[in-house]
């Protein structure tokens, strides 16, 4: 699959047609996949091709910064889910102040039409684009009836009783309810980070931890808490056990990120892991001694190498 940006198509051939779905596609969840596999089916067997439309940075983040959300994935890890799905193209526009201000017409002849070459426009049932999001299904439809291509809208996806969506799942994030997140988006939620120096503490107790900096800052990152986790390092997943947020027994430390990968001991300064979060264990409080704190740290490693193994066996 290739990406492509606001002005480089990237590859896209100008002679076909496309089937193309346009979206933030913030989560790449569970719903969000129903839309990609409908519009990669369609372009399957034909001379057209399936294309992904998305926007970055998040269109919130230019029309009202205050109200935009932490992202559940971010453009970089989106491109690596889309690069999975089986689509022809992924292409990633920069949103700014101009885009903000495009009316439906315009953002769809001027992009869709005349640059992608659409036939067929997969949504969902909740798109809403343009100009204060002024653009809906009728509009679409209109205006598809007018330029030449079919309109067709996903139904929503449902799992657990209630519709899925980004909002959903960036509650649950936010909760802590990791096995809600999964749920809805099909995959544990993850984080990135990039091993930096700490102050070595856990090895000093007997559990060496890799202390994670998360370099994007628009990133959603759960509440803090002991969390059973699996990391992805050099290529490898390791069961694990998480601890995010404050360290208070120990007094002029900061918060921190860090993870106990289990049966692993090499040196990871400056490489990057991948957090997925299986289940949040507990919550973080103050201990009155070391010892105490290692006795609890045995007690969190145990639970979290049987959550990790509990959900392989159940998949």
């Amino acid at each position: 699959m290739n990406h492509s940006g606001w002005l480089d198509k990237s590859g896209i051939p100008d002679d076909v047609g496309s089937i193309v779905t346009v979206g933030t596609f913030d989560g790449v969840h569970r719903g969000h996949w129903t839309i990609l596999r409908e519009i990669s089916q369609r372009a399957h067997g034909t001379d057209r091709r399936s294309v992904l439309v998305t926007f970055d940075p998040h269109p919130l983040r230019v029309v009202r910064p205050g109200s935009a959300p932490r992202l559940l994935t971010t453009s970089m890890e989106k491109k690596e889910i889309f690069a999975e799905s089986g689509l022809d193209y992924a292409v990633f526009i920069t949103f700014n102040e101009m885009l903000s201000r495009y009316p439906p017409r315009r953002f769809v002849k001027e992009i869709l039409v005349d640059r992608l070459h659409v036939e067929e426009l997969v949504i969902g049932h909740d798109h809403g684009f343009g100009r204060d999001r002024s653009g809906n299904v009728d509009t679409l439809r209109e205006i598809g009836a007018e330029l030449g291509f079919l309109v067709d809208v996903v139904a929503p996806v449902e799992a657990g009783g209630g519709v899925v969506s980004s909002s959903r799942i960036r509650a649950a994030v936010e909760a802590g309810q990791m096995d809600e997140a999964e749920l809805c988006l099909g995959r544990p939620y993850s984080i990135r980070g990039i091993v930096v120096c700490g102050e070595e503490r856990g090895r000093k107790l007997g559990f060496p931890t890799a202390n994670l900096s998360v370099p994007d800052q628009d990133k959603l990152i759960p509440p803090p808490g002991i969390y059973a986790v699996q990391g992805r390092v050099q290529d490898r997943t390791y069961s694990g056990a998480l601890h995010l947020g404050p360290r208070p027994t120990f007094e002029g430390f900061s918060p921190s990120i860090e993870v106990h990968l289990l049966d692993f001991d090499q040196d990871i300064y400056g490489s990057e892991v991948t957090v997925h979060f299986i289940e949040f264990l507990r919550e973080i409080h103050p201990f009155d001694s070391p010892e105490q704190l290692i006795e609890q740290m045995r007690k969190d490693v145990q639970k979290a190498r049987y959550a990790v193994d509990a959900r392989a066996t159940s998949i």
